[in-house]
Parts: C-alpha cells; structure tokens; sequence
C-alpha cells in the first residue's frame, strides 16, 4: 500500500489507515523504530499486571477491598478432607 509523506505542522508525517491500526492492535502509544532502513511502529509491550499494585493500593486506601460476598460455604463443606 502506498501512501503519502504529509507536512503536519513543522513535521511530516503518514496517515495510518483505521482498518491496520485496528489489526496490529495499536491504540494511544506506539513504539516506533528504525532498523535496517526500515520504519516499524510496534505496539508498546506492556507486563501483564501494570500497575495492579498501584490500583490495589489506591482500592484499599479508599476502604473498598472489603469481599464483595462475604465468607460463603456449601452444605457439604465439613465433610471435606483438605
């Protein structure tokens, strides 16, 4: 696909089509390279869990980490050998 090099303010730049933006995932960031002559815009890798301790720490200083169902058990529950 060809597409055209556009002046964008003191810059150029590339209209990246919706569909391939949608299709590589790409959203917000994007990491963009240059390597052996050629242009590669990646999306951004991310762990997994990023910031799950922040949110976890933010959660608990509001006081809403209490359990959502409180301590529920099945009938059968003492009749279990752990």
């Amino acid at each position: 696909m060809q597409v055209a090099i556009r002046k964008m303010g003191n810059s150029q730049g590339v209209l990246i089509p919706k569909p391939l933006l949608a299709q590589l995932g790409l959203e917000g960031v994007a990491d963009l390279q240059v390597r052996d002559g050629v242009l590669e815009i990646r999306p951004v890798e991310r762990k997994p869990r990023e910031g799950w301790a922040a949110d976890a720490a933010r959660v608990a200083a509001a006081g809403d980490d209490a359990p959502v169902w409180p301590e529920l058990g099945n009938a059968a529950d003492a009749e279990l050998a752990w």
